[in-house]
């Protein structure tokens, strides 16, 4: 396998980056070219790193980069490729964030985001749907993933719904087996000591922060909360920042909150995104940069963490058995996220069949990017 440079994984990252919508969707790219075109990894190796991804929290293409950054350069490899990735959607985020907050007076702007927020509700039922399809196979799944969805209906925790229905499904989904024994994969305990390099440094930075501005320490403490219970991908984080955005902490209203999703969609890059969106509500530039950096930090310290021991992680059953039990919660509070929302909406008939039409849209197969610029221009003209 050919050893790359630090430079080149990063730009390499920086240019998929560019055009990373749809999330999951880009990890075939990602094979394509770490795999068929530069030769970093070899094709077991690179599958290991799938299964892996699939059984940790975390943004799945951003782990999916870290990971062949990882394996072909070590844990300085995993950084380049994590930032390359992640760097575009955060500039574009940044600027997008301070021009709606600098124009949210302004009629065609209000219009404009009003037909946003119909298509994150087609958007967030559209991916419940998806999930509640390919993952509630049996009564006992569908049981759970109700609970999780009544329990954030009456404003419960959504953390707390997660870890229940995880425990429950190590005892009620015994016919969860962890698939095909991978190659072995072990690297040795180096990422493992990167993991520990980077822990130090979040936890010294987070230090900085108590120290500087409460509020900023508060802002990255939430972040880290929410990446490390972000297990199975980036879209479990919506029901969580609602949660403690909204709810708990009133930092955005409900329909700014769904502002910050709908330019999530609009950016390459993963959803959980949304929290530079809530950091500069808070305070700024500054916070919009601590919480990119607290949102990712813990996922990737998890992965470094994690890669020595991937065979055995993904053989578990046990371990699947708890990923089924996050992505079945997922399932419920995407579903009780989705209710939310169309409730906070004043329906008139229009914007009804409106959301109809995105929803069909995107049940359809019509790409996520062109639904949501859709969105934004019939409802600067409609609304």
């Amino acid at each position: 396998m050919n050893r790359p440079s630090l430079t080149n994984i990063f730009l390499a990252f920086l240019r998929l980056g560019l055009t990373a919508f749809g999330g999951p969707a880009m990890v075939p790219y990602i094979r394509a070219m770490a795999v068929e075109r530069k030769g970093w990894l070899d094709e077991p190796t690179f599958s290991l790193g799938m299964s892996l991804t699939q059984l940790l929290p975390g943004a799945t293409a951003m782990q999916v980069a870290a990971y062949v950054g990882l394996r072909a350069r070590g844990g300085v490899g995993a950084l380049a490729a994590y930032t390359g990735f992640g760097l575009p959607a955060f500039l574009l985020m940044l600027g997008l964030t301070a021009l709606y907050f600098s124009a949210r007076d302004v009629a065609a702007v209000t219009a404009a985001f009003t037909g946003l927020q119909l298509v994150i509700v087609a958007l967030i039922l559209h991916a419940a749907i998806n999930f509640a399809r390919r993952y509630l196979n049996t009564l006992a799944s569908k049981l759970l993933a109700c609970l999780a969805g009544v329990w954030l209906g009456f404003k419960g925790n959504p953390i707390l719904a997660l870890a229940v229905v995880c425990v429950l499904a190590l005892f009620l989904l015994r016919d969860e087996q962890g698939g095909m024994a991978p190659p072995n994969g072990r690297t040795g305990r180096g990422p493992l000591r990167f993991a520990g390099l980077l822990l130090a440094g979040l936890l010294a930075f987070m230090g900085v922060l108590y120290a500087v501005d409460p509020e900023l320490f508060r802002l990255g403490l939430l972040m880290i909360k929410i990446d490390c219970f972000a297990f199975g991908g980036g879209y479990v984080s919506v029901p969580l920042m609602l949660h403690e955005v909204v709810e708990v902490r009133g930092w955005l209203t409900e329909p700014m909150f769904m502002d910050g999703i709908a330019l999530g969609q609009v950016t390459p890059g993963p959803i959980v995104m949304t929290g530079a969106f809530v950091g500069y509500a808070v305070s700024g530039m500054t916070g919009a940069l601590v919480a990119a950096l607290t949102v990712f930090s813990p996922s990737l310290i998890i992965l470094c963490a994690a890669t020595p021991f991937a065979d055995r992680l993904v053989t578990s059953p046990l371990a699947r058995r708890v990923l089924k039990g996050s992505l079945i919660s997922l399932v419920g509070l995407m579903a009780a996220v989705a209710v939310r929302f169309g409730l906070s909406i004043q329906w008139t008939a229009a914007q009804a069949i409106f959301a109809a039409a995105a929803f069909i849209a995107l049940r359809k197969g019509v790409d996520i990017l062109w639904v949501v610029l859709a969105g934004a221009g019939i409802g600067a003209i409609l609304f």
